[in-house]
């Protein structure tokens, strides 16, 4: 199996201090089925998600940079049955663009996911603070039901959670559980792109979410003690949805090795405490390749070859673990600014880049003034480097951003 490449890029834009980065169109629609697909029926690999009762196909539709809505229903004709989206994803727009096409379909042929995000917390600790309030959250639930043009979702998320503390943060615990009482959504949860292991295991504690959304993949140092965690909760009844599964979308911005996203997305899959896996899609050649691995997850000889290899070099994917902050002598978001580098050099994702970097109003290289980096990456990354890089585009206008 040769390494894929899983991006259509078709326009290029010169963006100055920044360098060259290449939009990701999407490609053509196509008509997609079963018989496209090449497999049989009855094929396709099938978990349960946890106690909540829905059992799944073990790759899903992660919507969060899909543009094109052709994809959906392409997708639905050729298998895919759960779709993950989320409040903020496009200023809105996308859980817009999914509204538009589901309300076409009877309610109960698919699956929808939807996250809601705090209302405040601390940047620097993940800690919810005391403006985060049951009314906000509840109002933004509102907000979307009304873009996806439905009375409830299947699965609401807290988004974002990456402390104990904001695990058991009591208004936002009484959110979910209102807005199911009140019949809005199915299943209650989180997702967790930090701290992973111990915000899963404080959810077990807790004992209120019924889904859990993680960042799980072969990339992270620390992802045996996600495995353990994953398991646990699994064990506890928790349904459990990995997302970040291509470890960043590529090698590293300079790197000769391409990322094989199907050895990527076989490793999670192969973890049979994780129930379904949302790799995100942006064109129909990924609704290909993604749909290939729900019906056989076998690693082969060069799956494993390039997973060894792969996870021996110094790659794209930050851990979030934020033990670098103590030592920056300008208390910088790093990690947050680590995420936005991903999405720029690893997804080519221009806005959503600068959505992060707007977030934490970095408008250029944050680290020009240091004439000396006191900052030590467990990871080995040349964190002013990065920094540097992405800082730049914060000079660059929107407009210019594809």
């Amino acid at each position: 199996m040769s390494n894929l490449n899983r991006r259509t890029f078709l326009k290029t834009s010169v963006l100055g201090a920044a360098g060259a980065f290449v939009g990701n169109r999407l490609i053509g629609a196509e008509k997609l089925s079963p018989a496209s697909m090449g497999r049989k029926q009855g094929s396709v690999i099938r978990r349960k998600l946890g106690n909540t009762g829905i059992e799944l196909p073990i790759v899903s539709f992660g919507v969060m940079r899909a543009d094109n809505p052709a994809l959906i229903p392409a997708a639905i004709e050729a298998g895919y049955e759960h779709f993950d989206t989320a409040h903020v994803y496009q200023n809105g727009n996308n859980e817009k663009m999914l509204g538009e096409v589901l309300k076409d379909y009877p309610r109960d042929s698919f699956t929808i996911a939807t996250k809601v995000p705090p209302e405040e917390k601390d940047k620097k600790t993940g800690h919810l603070l005391s403006g985060s309030t049951k009314k906000a959250f509840l109002e933004k639930l509102d907000i979307s039901l009304k873009r996806l043009k439905m009375d409830y979702v299947d699965i609401l998320y807290a988004h974002s959670i990456s402390s104990r503390q904001a695990v058991g943060f009591e208004p936002i615990l009484d959110a979910l559980q209102t807005a199911k009482k009140q019949g809005k959504v199915r299943h209650i949860g989180l997702s967790t792109h930090r701290n992973e292991h111990e915000v899963i295991d404080e959810a077990i504690k807790v004992g209120v979410h019924e889904v859990i959304l993680t960042a799980y993949n072969f990339k992270q140092d620390h992802r045996d003690k996600i495995k353990d965690a994953i398991a646990r909760a699994s064990q506890a009844g928790i349904g459990i949805v990995g997302m970040k599964n291509m470890s960043g979308g590529s090698m590293g911005k300079d790197s000769e090795r391409s990322m094989n996203f199907s050895a990527a997305l076989k490793w999670v899959l192969n973890d049979p405490h994780v129930h379904t896996n949302i790799p995100g899609i942006i064109n129909f050649q990924q609704l290909k390749e993604n749909f290939a691995a729900m019906e056989n997850i076998d690693l082969t000889r060069e799956d494993k070859e390039f997973l060894y290899a792969a996870s021996m070099e110094e790659g794209i994917y930050c851990n979030g673990c934020e033990t670098c902050v103590p030592s920056c002598r300008k208390d910088l978001p790093i990690a947050d600014m680590m995420r936005a580098y991903m999405y720029a050099y690893g997804y080519r994702e221009m806005k959503k880049a600068r959505e992060v970097l707007d977030e934490h109003r970095i408008t250029d290289n944050p680290c020009s003034d240091c004439s000396v980096c006191t900052v030590s990456c467990v990871k080995g990354f040349d964190v002013p480097g990065r920094l540097a890089d992405i800082g730049r585009m914060g000079r660059i206008p929107h407009d210019f951003l594809v």
